[in-house]
């Protein structure tokens, strides 16, 4: 008897299932709340953007530039702003046609999976909005008093790193890559490595450049946001 392979949905978050970068809007939120300079920080933030998009992002120095505000006013502060960022930025930000590509997942019986280059901190709420089963994020290290360092613990799952993080997750499921089926739903060339592993990648508000990539592979392209 054929056994039915497990079925997964797996989903990058930031110009995917958000319009916005959920990362780069956190940081301009602290910067509203007076937690940096603005001129220093705009620079530098503005940067790391950049190099994201230019896919050469180095993502340890980002990520201790992305907590450093955290660390600074303690996790009690941090939580309690971040109730506000999705209060006021994420809620608004979440569209009814990205949680209807979500529910019709789950309708399906699929296990969706949220895999993301942005930190668990930012990002572990906005799951939950979501109403995913598994959040695969850049994981923090955390001191013995459960405080943030400004260090990656384990494989940042940015690039190729979201294959690791989705094959070790599996592998702790006693599965791997090619004993489910997996749709992959992403808009960044970054991304590109996990949409060649699945059975069935799907560019969702793609750029131009991994836009032609689906057309010559036969890819979807999906424009969720697009208005008529």
């Amino acid at each position: 008897m054929k056994v039915k392979r497990m079925k997964l949905a797996l989903f990058d978050l930031d110009q995917t299932l958000l319009p916005l970068d959920s990362d780069q809007s956190w940081g301009e939120f602290t910067l509203g709340l007076g937690w940096a300079d603005p001129h220093t920080f705009k620079q530098r933030n503005d940067g790391f953007y950049a190099d994201y998009n230019a896919g050469c992002l180095d993502i340890h120095a980002y990520v201790r530039f992305a907590t450093e505000a955290i660390r600074q006013r303690g996790l009690t502060a941090a939580h309690e702003a971040h109730q506000q960022f999705m209060q006021q930025v994420i809620q608004p930000a979440i569209k009814p046609q990205a949680l209807e590509l979500v529910e019709a997942h789950r309708a399906q019986g699929d296990t969706l999976v949220m895999v993301t280059a942005t930190n668990e901190f930012v990002t572990t709420p906005i799951a939950q909005a979501f109403g995913m089963d598994v959040l695969l994020a850049v994981q923090l290290v955390r001191d013995a008093d459960g405080n943030f360092t400004g260090d990656i613990d384990g494989t940042p799952s940015l690039r190729e790193g979201k294959v690791t993080r989705v094959n070790q997750w599996l592998q702790a499921q006693g599965l791997s890559l090619p004993e489910v089926h997996a749709t992959f739903y992403s808009d960044s060339m970054n991304d590109l490595p996990l949409l060649e592993k699945v059975d069935v990648p799907v560019v969702t508000n793609g750029g131009p450049a991994l836009k032609q990539i689906a057309q010559e592979r036969g890819w979807r392209i999906l424009d969720l946001f697009e208005t008529s």
